[in-house]
């Protein structure tokens, strides 16, 4: 049981103009949800509708970069009713020293990304509490 709030991994809201406006639209395109299990942080990106072949994830110093860029033939049909889009997105997450990014591993299944980020073992985490007055 893992209690507290884990610092590993993090979204980064970049500042104003541009990239707020697509930080934003991002997050309506992709999804993430993220878990502890004992030995790693295992991250879904839900990304129904994708051609895996276009997913691309790296790092970039202390960062996970996750996008997506749909191919210039995508078929964009004329829409009568649209709650979600299959279009290309951009998510980055801060990871700090606890995961082994050398470790990375993902696969796409069932219109989910699955990102296995592992730990290494005794570099985990703690965690204070602060209490509220």
């Amino acid at each position: 049981m893992h209690n507290g709030p884990q610092k590993a991994i993090s979204t980064i809201i970049r500042g104003g103009g541009r990239e707020r406006h697509l930080y934003a639209r991002s997050m309506e395109r992709a999804a993430v949800n993220i878990h502890r299990t004992d030995s790693s942080y295992e991250m879904l990106v839900f990304a129904p509708g994708r051609i895996r072949e276009h997913f691309k994830l790296e790092v970039r110093g202390g960062e996970l970069l996750i996008s997506y860029v749909p191919p210039e033939d995508f078929p964009r049909p004329d829409w009568v009713h649209r709650e979600y889009s299959r279009g290309g997105f951009v998510r980055s997450f801060t990871l700090d020293e606890s995961v082994d990014t050398g470790q990375i591993q993902a696969k796409y299944v069932d219109g989910v990304l699955q990102v296995s980020l592992p730990v290494i073992a005794g570099k985990e985490t703690t965690s204070q509490a602060i209490p509220v007055s």
